[in-house]
C-alpha cells in the first residue's frame, strides 16, 4: 500500500509539469495557427483583391476563435496548477 501512495503522489507532482507544457503549447499553438491565418489571407487578398472585405473579417472571427481556445487551455492549465 505504500507503493501505490508514493506512486501517486509523483503522478500528483508531475500534474503541474504537465499542466505548465500543456499551457506553452496552447501558446505556440495559438501563435502558430493565427500566423498561418494572417499569411494565407495576405495571400487571398493578393489573388483576389475584390474580396478583401469578406476574407478580413474570417480572418478576424477565425482568429477570435483560435485566441479562445489557446485562453481556455491556459486557463484550465493554472487551474491544475493552483
Amino acid at each position: 500500500m505504500e507503493f501505490l501512495s508514493i506512486i501517486l503522489q509523483e503522478v500528483a507532482g508531475n500534474v503541474k509539469g504537465f499542466a505548465a507544457i500543456g499551457a506553452g503549447l496552447a501558446a505556440i499553438g495559438a501563435g502558430m495557427g493565427i500566423g498561418r491565418i494572417g499569411g494565407s489571407a495576405v495571400e487571398s487578398i493578393a489573388r483576389q483583391p475584390e474580396a478583401i472585405g469578406d476574407i478580413r473579417s474570417n480572418m478576424i472571427v477565425a482568429a477570435a476563435l483560435i485566441e479562445g481556445v489557446a485562453l481556455f487551455a491556459v486557463i484550465v492549465a493554472l487551474l491544475v496548477v493552483l
